[in-house]
């Protein structure tokens, strides 16, 4: 078998062409709350997954939180915002912002603050 040919039958996916676009894995999406929007450009969105526990069954919230990229600085503070994983951005930004969801209600906690 000469190289031509294993390159042709072999498993190895094809670099360039229609076929590549959709062997490309898809970026991660979460959605979110805004909890910071001080920053220029960023803003951190809190990420909670509810789970039931294994062994004792309670149900049990974990949040973590997300640096996400916000080019044109729509998303606020109580923001539900989807965001998309991205290359590295900065130290800790590796996640961009694709839009918000749902605005914050705007009640006298601004005026508070």
């Amino acid at each position: 078998m000469t190289q031509d040919e294993h390159d042709a039958t072999g498993p190895s996916a094809p670099t360039s062409g229609p076929d590549a676009s959709t062997l490309k894995t898809r970026r991660r999406e979460r959605t979110g709350i805004v909890v910071s929007d001080k920053m220029r450009k960023t803003v951190v969105v809190r990420v909670e997954r509810v789970y039931r526990h294994p062994v004792y069954e309670k149900v049990v919230r974990r949040s973590r939180t997300f640096y996400a990229h916000d080019e044109n600085g729509t998303a606020h503070a109580g923001d539900t915002v989807r965001i998309r994983e991205t290359r590295p951005l900065s130290k800790l930004k590796r996640w961009e912002v694709i839009g918000v969801v749902k605005q914050a209600e705007a009640s006298g906690s601004a005026a508070e603050a």
